[in-house]
């Protein structure tokens, strides 16, 4: 499997758990205000990690790390994915996936075959707005069955969204009443990104809404689902 990138250790990428991150590279969805668009590409797409090297440190670590989290990039993408979260599990690994929901049938099979324990989904905008938050045609129709799926509770889950300048307070509302009753959903404050190849958008450029904005903004969130929590805020 195509490894671009690796955290070996985070206390917060996985909920109540110490675990290696594996950034995958490649990603179908173009969000400006992405913060590893420098492993977001094409075919072209190459791997920085030897998947054996990955491993080995992973089996090396395993008295230290609880879990093991696989984010990108969209890890979907990787036609290996599956046999690579194997060789994870085999180790004793709980394995949480970082996924956009474009593909559920993958989402589905790693559920229901056991290979993932945690999912987290990122929902990026009302579904009216998908495709001008994030850079390129939307199928609407996966990202809602993938919510749904989840919503199921086949599997430990969150919803998570950025609250990037260009969301307003409706839009966050709509997405909460879209997921009403979820398990739990999280909102993000925004950060503007570095710079790739010079390249910045004029949109991460525009200033983040306040921390008091989004705590409004939670209060009015916690009536539609079963749990909120805000990442990102002093």
């Amino acid at each position: 499997m195509k490894i671009a990138g690796l955290q070996k250790n985070s206390f917060i990428d996985y909920r109540g758990k110490i675990a290696a991150v594996i950034f995958t590279p490649g990603c179908n969805m173009n969000c400006y205000y992405c913060h590893n668009r420098s492993i977001i590409c094409g075919a072209g797409c190459r791997s920085n990690y030897k998947t054996e090297e990955v491993l080995d440190m992973l089996s090396r670590r395993r008295k230290f790390l609880d879990g093991v989290v696989i984010s990108g990039g969209e890890p979907t993408l990787q036609p290996d994915l599956d046999l690579f979260i194997d060789k994870i599990k085999d180790m004793g690994y709980k394995v949480k996936l970082d996924t956009n929901g474009t593909n559920p049938l993958v989402v589905e099979h790693l559920v229901n075959s056991g290979r993932v324990d945690y999912v987290a989904m990122d929902i990026k905008a009302p579904f009216e707005r998908y495709e001008e938050i994030c850079g390129v045609e939307i199928n609407l129709r996966n990202i809602e069955r993938s919510l749904a799926f989840l919503m199921e509770g086949r599997v430990d889950y969150e919803f998570r969204t950025t609250v990037v300048p260009d969301l307003k307070e409706e839009d966050i509302l709509a997405i909460a009443e879209r997921i009403k009753g979820a398990r739990l959903y999280i909102l993000q404050q925004f950060r503007q990104p570095a710079a790739v190849d010079g390249i910045v958008d004029y949109r991460v450029l525009k200033a983040p809404h306040s921390d008091s904005f989004i705590i409004k903004l939670s209060e009015k969130v916690k009536e539609m689902v079963q749990q909120q929590e805000i990442r990102g805020i002093v």
